[in-house]
């Protein structure tokens, strides 16, 4: 019986050594990171940093799906400024108003994908091709709602999301002092945070494990075997590139909610989406397919922001972050290629 567990110990570790690799790379850097900042290990930095993850960790979440199915969205960028453009003429007012910009701007993410997703199904065109295609309808797209850079968020919403639980409490109404003492001991970790754990938790851990999320695995491992086995190919390649699209308009609502404003920013698209796909790599998510998951992009998002804070601590020029950047981005492909070299069957990465 110990024999079996110890073996399938091996195994679950050997299937997740990307995933336990950046998360132990992330634990030590962050934490060489809060020791020399000067305001280290307290609730500010904790928040600023958390704001400035949150919407490339989503936008690693959307690049995940497509990548497990062996595919790249391009997209994932534009559609997140498509949103953040939206955002900014939808997020004003107050009450219903607000949660209906919010409801429309996810509704706008989630046709972007399923857009995505028809192309790639019944185009044929393959996913690399068809999103650099359609990301670039969306980015026309955000340039006509945002010529220029403007809009207005409504500033509650703002100050709620950018800050910390007691500033959420406190700007909605609830878990007064008096009524929640047990509110306190979580009252300093950063709203943003605590969002991405709550998206994470409630649409991408649920969506793994049902049929469909096991569908997109199967087509990443082998589209051919999965096809043969009765799944629904085409029902899970729309539910992915769907479920890209909501993950990029959940960023692309913090962006805009961050920033109170809109951008279109070509560019800035671009380099989010160059950086989702090292996030997923990072992770531990193989670009073959059929291997990962969101959580691990999440860490990539961590590494690699973290990365950027101790270049601002430590004074380094920026034009050396790039080349940091791809030496680590450069190390979690070679480790991922390495792992497969080693494999004798080809079957084993898909156990």
């Amino acid at each position: 019986m110990s024999a079996t567990k110890s073996s399938d110990l091996g195994l679950r570790l050997r299937q997740n050594m990307g995933f336990a690799i950046a998360v132990v790379l992330f634990a030590v850097v962050y934490f060489l990171y809060q020791l020399s900042h000067p305001k280290g290990f307290s609730s500010q930095v904790f928040v600023q940093n958390s704001n400035e993850v949150f919407s490339l960790a989503m936008l690693a979440m959307a690049q995940t799906v497509p990548v497990l199915m062996g595919g790249l969205d391009l997209s994932v960028g534009a559609v997140m400024t498509l949103v953040d453009c939206l955002a900014s003429h939808v997020l004003e007012g107050s009450g219903w108003s607000i949660f209906g910009g919010i409801v429309l701007c996810l509704l706008t993410g989630a046709a972007a994908g399923l857009v995505n997703g028809c192309v790639v199904v019944f185009g044929r065109i393959q996913p690399i091709i068809a999103t650099l295609a359609t990301g670039a309808i969306y980015m026309g797209l955000a340039l006509f709602l945002r010529p220029i850079p403007g809009g207005k968020i409504n500033e509650d919403i703002n100050w709620a999301m950018t800050n910390s639980l007691a500033d959420f409490a406190e700007t909605v109404g609830i878990f007064d002092d008096g009524k929640a003492p047990w509110f306190q001991t979580i009252a300093g970790f950063p709203t943003s945070l605590v969002f991405l754990i709550v998206v994470a938790s409630v649409i991408w851990i649920p969506f793994r494990r049902s049929v469909t999320g096991r569908t997109v695995y199967a087509i990443g491992s082998a589209e051919g075997a999965a096809f043969m086995s009765g799944l629904n190919i085409e029902r899970g390649k729309l539910a992915a590139f769907t479920l890209a699209g909501i993950f990029a308009g959940i960023g692309g609502i913090f962006m805009a909610i961050q920033t109170s404003s809109g951008n279109a920013d070509i560019p800035m698209a671009g380099a989010y989406t160059l950086s989702s796909i090292a996030s997923v790599v990072i992770g531990g998510t193989s670009l073959l397919g059929g291997t990962g998951g969101a959580i691990g992009s999440i860490f990539g998002t961590l590494i690699l922001k973290v990365i950027s804070f101790n270049f601002r601590i430590f004074d380094i020029a920026p034009l050396l972050q790039p080349l940091f950047e791809g030496l680590v981005l450069l190390g979690a492909v070679s480790l991922g290629a390495l792992s497969i070299l080693r494999v004798k069957n080809q079957l084993e990465l898909f156990r």
